[in-house]
């Protein structure tokens, strides 16, 4: 399978300060790239464990007895790394988001560059695709979809005009959902709009934030004390999702202080935010919304 080169390759695992008889894990397989990375700068006593629930990711699996390749979604971290005896690590990657692989086949329906039949499933055997969120959703649950997730000022309109169109006629393709919607899509900011409307049915398809959610919530205890956390998100909802619980634990509000208004937190933040240089955009524009947050068990 065809994949594109990893985003922020050396600087994501320069983040994991890498042991040489280390364990770690990288939660977001797809072409292999930061995993290969991993590999090569670990001994013969270093593990390395990778999730992907995308079948097309097992194509790229690595011929090495230090790795192994595990077809889940990385929310279920804890249990699989369970089934080979691994009860902490030393090391989590996560590049989070649709891999190049995904946008470019399009059948999958993940892109807005392609006539495609509405589906968006990054787990082909999920009984949810976008034909089901634009087709079965009612108007409300539809609209909470388009704000929550493509923060769509238009999202109710959107979703009544949806619900009016599909009585007439099942929307099942990216060219029927635009043509529903193209009142919305002006020439100037057609683009923008659907990426965000295909953001939003995708994180909702896939089930992306709360996948995150339980995905971090179980990094404090698989952790080792002074094991990296290195993750790299593509979007608003997801970075604030990771900076907030690096930064209290808690994905809102605020943690509950002792008398003297100290708190607790699991992890501590290593460095900055760090961003792909220009170089790295112009040579692969997946890398432009990129953003790579380290942190590391207390």
């Amino acid at each position: 399978m065809e994949y594109h080169k990893p985003v922020l390759l050396k600087e994501t695992v320069d983040g994991l300060n890498i042991k040489d008889d280390g364990v770690y894990v990288d939660v977001t397989f797809g072409g292999g790239g930061h995993s290969k990375e991993i590999l090569k700068r670990l001994g013969e006593k270093g593990r390395l464990f990778a999730f992907d629930q995308d079948e097309d990711a097992l194509l790229n699996t690595i011929d090495d007895s230090r790795f192994a390749l595990i077809h889940e979604n990385f929310r279920h971290i804890k249990r699989f790394l369970r089934f080979y005896g691994v009860r902490q690590v030393d090391g989590i990657l996560g590049d989070f988001g649709v891999s190049s692989h995904q946008f470019d086949v399009a059948e999958r329906g993940f892109s807005t560059r392609f006539e495609a039949d509405l589906d968006m499933r990054m787990n082909q055997k999920n009984q949810l695709s976008a034909y089901n969120v634009i087709n079965d959703y009612e108007e409300e649950k539809l609209k909470q979809v388009f704000l929550q997730y493509g923060e769509l000022r238009a999202a109710p309109a959107m979703a009544r005009l949806i619900v009016e169109n599909r009585q007439l006629e099942k929307i099942v393709t990216s060219s029927q959902l635009k043509e529903v919607l193209r009142k919305f899509l002006s020439p100037k900011h057609e683009n923008k709009i659907l990426a965000q409307i295909y953001q939003a049915i995708r994180i909702e398809v896939n089930q992306e934030i709360e996948a995150l959610k339980e995905f971090l919530q179980q990094t404090p205890e698989l952790l080792v004390k002074g094991g990296r956390l290195s993750l790299i998100s593509y979007h608003s909802l997801e970075d604030r999702l990771v900076k907030r619980f690096i930064r209290n634990g808690l994905f809102e509000g605020e943690p509950e202080r002792d008398v003297f208004g100290n708190f607790e937190v699991p992890l501590k933040k290593i460095n900055g935010l760090v961003v792909p240089s220009k170089e790295e955009i112009k040579e692969n524009s997946r890398a432009r919304s990129a953003k790579l947050r380290i942190a590391e068990k207390l």
